[in-house]
């Protein structure tokens, strides 16, 4: 066993004996110096005395600043871009929204020249009339080629028209709402700031064009007149148009017609045809479209035929086959009356009526 200077596979052949002790702390053969573990001193510690032999690194304290740094910068840019998109929020606050204007209504009873026609079989009424070629329920409520404007998109401007449209059909075309059971399916579409005036109408009806239930939708008497034909023949139009950077308007123009006959009559019982015909202007802004409701800011209807003498505001009075117009005017228009409305009354064109 090597002595311990010796190297670690013991002493080579040739090298000097044993008795030469003192160079045997300064002999190294190839294998001791392979197994020896070399360390390089820094210019620093050659020059310093009692320098440690291996420099430690230091920890890694720069690394995890720098995390920390950058974990601030993200933190710093996200609460940055949710303000910013608070600003630039696409719909404004309710508190910046132009005030909404109250419906301003216009009902024109029309007033027959002649004794109602009548018949038994509804298409036989219908293909006798002006009605002939009018399309069935919502289907002639059709909807334009929609374009953008300068400051509304293609998918704003089919919003505002199928808004509208949901608006006819649920005023115009339910059976319900016809009948004077409902008003909530056009109601639910109305915008809020308007509904004050919706719920004020059919609770304390008024001729005073604002306040008439006939103006915000179609409805009979239910105690005089029933459907005849579920089957409405319906014709007109719908328009779209900008009127500033932050509203839309849309025009509908339609006319409707209905096969009515006496409440409680036998399916046998003759029936006629009553013509309404609603021009209805909307309005949307941003938060209309986006919640799927309008604004109804001008309703002017023509119906008939009616006696000029009847009360339309509450609900519409059709003349049914068989009757004549009673004698007389509109009722009296007070001068001296403030927020009255003046009644207004037409003539139904006899052309209008069904030959048969």
């Amino acid at each position: 066993m090597g002595g311990p200077g010796e190297p670690p596979e013991g002493t080579p052949e040739g090298a000097p004996g044993g008795g030469e002790d003192e160079y045997r702390s300064v002999v190294f053969d190839e294998s001791f110096v392979r197994a020896a573990r070399l360390q390089e001193f820094s210019a620093a510690e050659r020059m310093a005395d009692h320098a440690p032999a291996v420099r430690r690194r230091p920890p890694l304290h720069r690394s995890l600043t720098r995390q920390l740094l950058a974990l601030v910068v993200l933190i710093a840019l996200a609460f940055g871009t949710a303000i910013y998109l608070g600003v630039r929020h696409p719909y404004p606050s309710p508190a910046a929204r132009q005030p909404v204007e109250p419906l301003r209504m216009t009902v024109i009873p029309l007033a027959p020249q002649i004794a109602v026609p009548g018949a038994a079989d509804t298409d036989t009424l219908y293909a006798h009339s002006p009605a002939a070629q009018f399309r069935l329920g919502a289907e002639g409520i059709t909807l334009p080629a929609s374009r953008r404007t300068a400051h509304f998109s293609d998918s704003q401007v089919v919003t505002a028209l199928t808004t509208v449209k949901d608006y006819i059909v649920r005023s115009s075309l339910y059976p319900e709402v016809l009948t004077g059971e409902q008003a909530r399916p056009a109601r639910v579409l109305i915008d809020p700031d308007q509904l004050d005036q919706f719920d004020e109408s059919f609770s304390h009806p008024m001729a005073d064009g604002r306040h008439a239930p006939t103006g915000w939708l179609v409805r009979f008497d239910p105690a005089r007149v029933e459907l005849a034909d579920r089957r409405i023949r319906v014709q007109g139009t719908l328009q779209a148009a900008e009127t500033d950077a932050a509203t839309l308007e849309v025009t509908a123009d339609h006319t409707f017609v209905y096969a009515l006959r006496p409440a409680g009559a036998a399916h046998k019982a003759a029936a006629s045809l009553f013509t309404v015909r609603r021009e209805l202007h909307f309005r949307f802004d941003r938060e209309d479209l986006r919640l799927h409701q309008t604004q109804l800011i001008v309703s002017y209807v023509q119906a008939g035929p009616m006696s000029c003498t009847d009360d339309s505001t509450h609900h519409l009075r059709p003349l049914l086959a068989g009757q004549t117009a009673r004698t007389g005017g509109p009722a009296g228009t007070d001068p001296y009356a403030t927020g009255s409305a003046t009644a207004l009354c037409g003539t139904l064109a006899t052309s209008a009526q069904p030959k048969v």
